[in-house]
């Protein structure tokens, strides 16, 4: 049990820690939160002038005002239900079980009316901003999208829509320089509106009839990797006339080795 010259001097503490919170707020104007509209804390009549990046800055700024504030209300708060408490003659003992709360907490937490045991901030929150999602390396939720080959349109295409405009990398960034600065970005080389290679430059009638090579870039990178791999397809089948002489030209070098 506190004895009085204990309750004084814990009395005191509360007093001056009061005066010291409502001083800062009153001072800072309440981190500028009584306005109503975040711009007028700024000085600011509209965002129409603004840069993107300014904006994001004077958000965070905004976020953290938010915080500090409501961290001080909630101070102020645990002060006066203290000093009521010692007004009421239940200082000193803890609210839910009515135990002794040790001098040495109180001494270094003279605000609370909670033993150890039962102080409510025993859970840490794991709840993280939305954003975190998206920013964590290597792109958060992006990877999830590749395991689970998902060919809706996820977080990682969206990404890539938006890279397609630039980004702030250079090819010495790549692990494999690209050659137009345009496709500075996470698989640019990924098919978009199709699924196999070839369909970037073959096509054929209403029918399925009449199938057709149109010549292009892609088609040129196409027969060179099938150059490389010493194949005239990486699908399907060849027709017999030309499946046998490929494979009669494959035997008579692997006879000759």
């Amino acid at each position: 049990m506190l004895s009085t010259e204990q309750l004084a001097e814990l009395r005191l503490q509360l007093l001056k820690e009061k005066n010291e919170v409502e001083n800062n707020l009153k001072q800072n104007n309440h981190f500028g939160l009584e306005q109503g509209f975040w711009h007028e804390s700024m000085g600011e009549l509209s965002s129409y002038d603004n840069h993107p990046a300014d904006q994001g800055s004077a958000l965070y700024e905004r976020e953290k005002d938010i915080a500090l504030k409501e961290h001080y209300e909630l101070q102020l708060s645990n002060i006066n239900h203290a000093l009521e408490a010692m007004e009421n003659g239940t200082y000193g003992k803890c609210e839910v079980c009515g135990k002794d709360i040790p001098t040495e907490r109180l001494e270094a937490l003279p605000n609370t009316t909670y033993c150890k045991e039962h102080s409510p901030d025993q859970v840490v929150s794991h709840e993280r901003p939305i954003e975190e999602g998206v920013l964590m390396p290597p792109w958060g939720k992006f990877d999830m999208d590749n395991q689970d080959e998902d060919v809706a349109f996820d977080a990682e295409d969206s990404w890539q829509a938006v890279a397609e405009w630039g980004t702030s990398e250079t090819p010495s960034d790549m692990v494999n320089p690209q050659d137009d600065y345009n496709d500075i970005y996470i698989e640019a080389d990924e098919n978009i509106g199709y699924v196999e290679d070839f369909e970037n430059f073959t096509g054929n009638d209403m029918y399925g009839k009449n199938i057709t090579v149109y010549p292009n870039a892609q088609h040129e990178r196409y027969e060179d990797a099938l150059d490389e791999e010493g194949i005239m397809t990486s699908f399907g089948d060849l027709p017999a006339f030309e499946h046998d002489a490929y494979v009669d030209n494959n035997n008579k070098n692997e006879r000759n080795i």
